[in-house]
C-alpha cells in the first residue's frame, strides 16, 4: 500500500530533535492531590532529570479528557513563562502526537523547549472505564451513536475488533493472555509498578469476564499519576544532564477512513497502525527488524497484539503467535513494555511507555540491580526472578505504538543519543 502522505517531506527532521528529560509521580490509587499538584510534581521531576532551569523552558503542552489542569497554571507554579502553550482534548495516542506538535512549534520559531505533560486522577476521580465521576455524565455528542448499543466503555467499544481477529485467524485467549504474563514479569522488576506480582495464563483466564473476550486481567490498571517529557533541538540537548533520546520520526493521530463505526470500512481487526507504518518507517529510515524494544499501548492485552501485527512486526493473522512466542520478554529478541505498561505499572494514556523507552536508551532504568559506590546501577541482565533486572542489553532503537481506539493511533521512533 502507498500512503497518501508525502513521506519524503519530514525526513530532514530525522535526528534533529530529542527528549532530554522525563519525570513522573508515583502510580497510586487515592493520590489525595489535585491534578495541578500532580502535574507540577511530574514537570518538576522532568526538569530536574534534564538539569534544565525554568528560565530555559518556554513551551508547554498537555492533553486531557476534561480531567486535568491547563498548562499555564503548572508553568506559573514552577516559575516558567511561556512563549507557547496548547492544551488539547484527547487520551490515548496523544503522547506521540504532542511530541510531534512540540517539534513543529520549535521548528516554527514559537519556542525553544517544550514540556509535554499528562496529569490524571484516573482512579480516585475521573475513571476511564465509565464509572466514578464519568458515570454520572449525561449521554450526548457522539455518544448518542454508541451508547444505545451498549458501547459505553473502551472494552465494550474495542471488543468487536478482538472477537473478529479470533474468528478470522483462530487467535486464542490463551495466546493473548501471554501479553499480561510477560508484562507482569517486567513489572515484577520495576519498583514503581502498581502491580508487581508475576501472573500465569491460568490467572488471566480464570479472572472474571468483563466483556467478551476480555477478562479482568486482560484490562489495564487504573491509577492516579502525572507524567512529563521535555523536547528540544538535538543540538541543544547535550547542554543538559543526560544522554538524549534522539527522535527519528513521529506520526500523530493517524486514522482509518472512519473512527466512529470503523468496522463499516475495511477489516474490523485492522487498526490504524496499518496506515501509520507507511509514514513512520520511511521517515525514521528503519524498519521493524531494526527495533530493539517496543512500547505497544496495552489498554488491553489485545491492543498490543493488533498493533504489533499491523505495524509489520509479524504477518497479519500471526499476532497471537508473536505475542505468545516469548519474543516480547526481557531477554527475548524484542522486549515490549519493559516497565509493565498500562497492564501493570500504571495507566497514563501512553506517557509511561515513552518515559520507559527513553530510560532504556540511556541504559538507566530503575530496577533491583545493585548500585556501585557512586550510586550507579550495575545491571545484571538477569530477568529470571522477581526483583531482578529489567534493562535491555544494548538498547539502541525503540518504538512507541500509541492507541486511542482501533481507528486512531500514533507512533514514535527514537534512538540512543
Amino acid at each position: 500500500m502507498t500512503s497518501d502522505v508525502d513521506a519524503t517531506a519530514p525526513k530532514y527532521l530525522r535526528d534533529k530533535y530529542a527528549i532530554i528529560g522525563v519525570g513522573e509521580t508515583t502510580y497510586t490509587r487515592g493520590s489525595n492531590l489535585t491534578t495541578r499538584a500532580l502535574g507540577t510534581w511530574a514537570v518538576k521531576n522532568a526538569m530536574e532529570d534534564a538539569g534544565i532551569p525554568a528560565s530555559e523552558v518556554d513551551g508547554m503542552m498537555s492533553y486531557s479528557n476534561n480531567d486535568s489542569t491547563p498548562s499555564p497554571m503548572i508553568a506559573g507554579d514552577l516559575g516558567i513563562r511561556l512563549n507557547f502553550y496548547m492544551d488539547v482534548y484527547g487520551g490515548g495516542s496523544s503522547s506521540e502526537a504532542l511530541i510531534g506538535l512540540a517539534i513543529g512549534a520549535i521548528e516554527a520559531g514559537m519556542c525553544k523547549t517544550v514540556v509535554v505533560f499528562r496529569s490524571m486522577n484516573g482512579y480516585s476521580q475521573v475513571r476511564i472505564g465509565g464509572t466514578g465521576v464519568r458515570a454520572a455524565a449525561p449521554i450526548g455528542g457522539d455518544a448518542v451513536h454508541t451508547a444505545p448499543y451498549g458501547w459505553l466503555s473502551a472494552g465494550q467499544n474495542f471488543s468487536p475488533s478482538f472477537m473478529r481477529h479470533m474468528y478470522d485467524y483462530g487467535t486464542t485467549p490463551e495466546q493473548v493472555a501471554m501479553v499480561k504474563v510477560i508484562h507482569s514479569e517486567h513489572a515484577s522488576n520495576n519498583p514503581k509498578a502498581y502491580y508487581k506480582q508475576r501472573l500465569t495464563v491460568d490467572d488471566v483466564l480464570n479472572s472474571r469476564m468483563i466483556v467478551k473476550p476480555l477478562h479482568l486481567l486482560d484490562c489495564c490498571v487504573e491509577t492516579d499519576n502525572a507524567t512529563a517529557i521535555i523536547v528540544t533541538r538535538a543540538e541543544r540537548a547535550y547542554d543538559y544532564r543526560n544522554t538524549p533520546a534522539r527522535i527519528l520520526a513521529v506520526a500523530g493521530r493517524v486514522c482509518k477512513p472512519r473512527i466512529d463505526m470503523h468496522f463499516q470500512h475495511g477489516p474490523i481487526s485492522t487498526v490504524a497502525g496499518y496506515y501509520i507504518k507507511d509514514i513512520i518507517w520511511p521517515n525514521a529510515g528503519v524498519g521493524p527488524e531494526d527495533i530493539d524494544l517496543t512500547g505497544a499501548y496495552d489498554a488491553f492485552t489485545f491492543t498490543t497484539m493488533l498493533q504489533l501485527e499491523d505495524y509489520g512486526f509479524c504477518k497479519k493473522g500471526e499476532g497471537g503467535d508473536y505475542v505468545s512466542s516469548g519474543i516480547m520478554r526481557l531477554g527475548g529478541e524484542r522486549p515490549n513494555n519493559t516497565s509493565g505498561g498500562h497492564l501493570c505499572e500504571g495507566y497514563t494514556h501512553g506517557m509511561n511507555m515513552i518515559i520507559e523507552n527513553v530510560r532504556q536508551l540511556r541504559g538507566e532504568v530503575d530496577c533491583y540491580c545493585p548500585t556501585d559506590n557512586r550510586g550507579r546501577r550495575q545491571h545484571t541482565y538477569d530477568y529470571s526472578e522477581e526483583g531482578g533486572c529489567r534493562q535491555v542489553r544494548d538498547a539502541n532503537i525503540s518504538m512507541n505504538l500509541g492507541w486511542a481506539m482501533p481507528g486512531t493511533g500514533s507512533s514514535l521512533v527514537m534512538r540512543k543519543g
